[in-house]
């Protein structure tokens, strides 16, 4: 039976009904995320039914195991955007036969061992570009490569160190499309690293390694130095008791250079490694290949070798009954069973994952090249495919945290606000874990599963402080999945679920946005095109949930406003001192902190200053950010 087909315009007319009238949430969801063939015809006419088939599949899968959800059930979960939300690559790919894809949305890579010689450089470049070119992001850390000056034995006699080797892994990102975008590339390095100011300092020279999010590993015994002036022995090979190379800086100079780059360009962000390894569960299992060594390119999830990661989002404002009223509050039953379930499907779409793995092989298997050029993605794919079964990696995080603070009348950023959130995030993580373990007395632990190993991880122990019940669970069934949580950006989830985005607060009431477009789609309009020559189109929007918040206060939504009565009426909301530009940022800082100590992987959240902002307020708030326990940062 022939599979029925639509225009642009009729999926389009058909979502902005869908979206009430909203073109932009409307044009993301048929550019990017209807179901399309190689030829660009579609065949989803609506959000509708892209979300039956998502139920569709999960549903399918549901049914290898005990107490299946129904289709309904999914679906149900799924319309309009309202509770849970597959991102990215799971929404694009679960149930697409017209392309081979991965459905996973971000991916490190990396060698064990010493791997800086030419064959390992070149070869990380390959997997880098065969991973994008199945749509998902990459990261990797080049701390494994000599320093410059070192000797090598060919003709060169020393290394050019990281620099040109960035710029090779940059330019291959930019080189491959995805469905319009080029690929995106997080790229790391210790500061234990000799190299590690070449590497803060690549890209401040203009259309240099403009392809890659940069990021600086900084362990704690660096930030000490730099709080107190003191000196750090760089290593190569890094914290080797028995390093062929070793220097000793003044590590606030150091430090004054990534602030002063990140003041200057938003970049380097800052990971901080000790505090990473030490609240990784994964890392528990570090010698049996789950090592951290890198994070994705928006830094919510470190990652091991071959490892990757899928993500959804549970959208916070759907559980506030009578939103923006004086007796508004949070559904947490609601919430607590859908934050189960959200770990249900997840773990449902790692199988899901497995199966799109088996058919990239089969792709592969029939491609007419010889075996020798197919050797490097076929080996690739079987590495990601026994790590992705072997840990069961999830992604559950959340989006909408701003409007969920407003329509409960609090504001974001406050101290009230703080609390509340991090209330939030305690019950997701408790109930994501607890369903973990449910999975595990139904399909089976994780298969190298082991609570003695577990036992002294601060994530860990805090959950067995918080739920002793589970806990008590997990030691006797096991654990379905090695870690479950993140809080990824959110920013075409949030376009279609009309809310703000991820952590963030609202980022104004009343703004215009950009989207990056391909200038070759359908019905595109290209009003800005930047130096490095991607197209983008602008809107202006108007706040949803602050339309709602209209409503609900007897504001009229209809007639027209200047600029003077917005600015009035934005006063009297709870959005009020609670946009991205007027929260504190040292209690943003201070919320992240908090919230993350209930979230196993990481947390994707900007800070972001005015172009005015002192040097000095960059360092206080990574300073800031080591002091409160989060796992990174970055400024723009």
């Amino acid at each position: 039976m022939k599979k029925k087909n639509f225009t642009f315009d009729e999926s389009y007319k058909a979502s902005l009904e869908y979206f009430k009238g909203d073109e932009l949430a409307a044009k993301v969801w048929v550019s990017k995320y209807a179901l399309k063939d190689s030829q660009g015809v579609i065949y989803e006419k609506s959000p509708e039914d892209m979300h039956w088939r998502l139920a569709k599949e999960v549903a399918r899968i549901e049914k290898k195991y005990a107490n299946p959800l129904s289709e309904q059930e999914l679906f149900d979960l799924f319309d309009r955007f309202t509770y849970i939300i597959p991102q990215g690559s799971p929404m694009t790919g679960i149930g697409n036969n017209f392309q081979v894809a991965s459905l996973s949305n971000c991916f490190v890579i990396g060698m064990d061992g010493d791997a800086d010689s030419y064959g390992a450089i070149i070869r990380i470049d390959e997997e880098q570009v065969q991973l994008m070119k199945r749509r998902g992001g990459v990261g990797h850390d080049l701390s494994h490569i000599r320093p410059k000056g070192s000797p090598v034995k060919n003709s060169a006699l020393t290394s050019t160190g990281l620099v040109p080797f960035m710029e090779r892994y940059s330019n291959s990102t930019r080189e491959v499309a995805q469905d319009g975008r080029r690929g995106a590339l997080m790229l790391s390095v210790s500061v234990n690293h000799p190299d590690s100011e070449d590497f803060i300092d690549a890209k401040m020279e203009q259309g240099k390694v403009t392809g890659a999010n940069i990021s600086v590993r900084l362990d704690d015994e660096f930030m000490k130095a730099a709080s107190s002036e003191g000196k750090y022995v760089q290593k190569f090979p890094i914290y080797s008791d028995k390093p062929k190379f070793k220097k000793e800086i003044d590590a606030q100079d150091l430090w004054k250079k990534i602030v002063h780059n990140a003041w200057k360009s938003a970049e380097p962000g800052v990971l901080f490694w000790d505090t990473i390894i030490n609240e990784s569960v994964p890392d528990c299992y570090a010698d049996l290949g789950f090592k951290t060594i890198s994070t994705n390119p928006c830094g919510e999830i470190p990652l091991c070798t071959y490892d990757s990661c899928r993500l959804l989002a549970i959208n916070l404002y759907s559980y506030v009954v009578n939103p923006f009223q004086d007796n508004a509050y949070f559904d947490f039953e609601l919430f607590s069973k859908h934050v189960q379930l959200a770990q249900r499907i997840m773990d449902d779409i790692v199988d899901l994952e497995s199966e799109k793995i088996d058919k990239i092989l089969e792709k592969i298997d029939a491609d007419p090249e010889s075996e020798e050029v197919k050797f490097t993605e076929r080996n690739l794919w079987k590495k990601i495919q026994r790590k992705t079964l072997q840990g069961r990696r999830t992604g559950v995080g959340i989006t909408a945290e701003g409007d969920m603070l407003a329509a409960l009348g609090i504001r974001y950023g406050t101290d009230e606000g703080n609390d509340f959130s991090e209330k939030v995030h305690r019950e997701i993580a408790i109930n994501a874990y607890r369903a973990s373990v449910k999975l595990a007395q139904e399909r089976g632990a994780f298969e190298i599963f082991d609570a003695e190993r577990e036992k002294n991880n601060p994530f860990v122990n805090r959950l067995k402080d918080a739920d002793p019940q589970m806990y008590e669970d997990m030691v006797k069934y096991g654990r379905r999945n090695i870690a479950c949580l993140t809080i990824a950006p959110t920013g075409t989830t949030s376009l279609m679920s009309q809310t703000t985005s991820g952590i963030e607060p609202v980022f104004l009431p009343v703004y215009t946005r950009r989207r990056k477009v391909n200038p070759n789609d359908k019905d595109v309009t290209v009003d800005f095109i930047d130096e490095n020559g991607d197209s983008w189109e602008e809107y202006t929007v108007f706040h949803h949930k602050f339309v709602t918040w209209m409503e609900a206060k007897g504001y009229s939504t209809s007639q027209k406003y200047s600029n003077a009565e917005i600015d009035e009426l934005v006063a009297k909301s709870p959005y009020y001192k609670a946009t991205s530009n007027d929260v504190d940022w040292l209690q943003k800082v201070r919320m992240q902190g908090r919230v993350q100590k209930w979230v196993d992987h990481s947390i994707s959240v900007t800070i972001n200053l005015p172009n005015d902002v002192a040097e000095d307020l960059v360092g206080e708030l990574y300073m800031e950010a080591w002091k409160s326990g989060c796992k990174g940062c970055t400024v723009y």
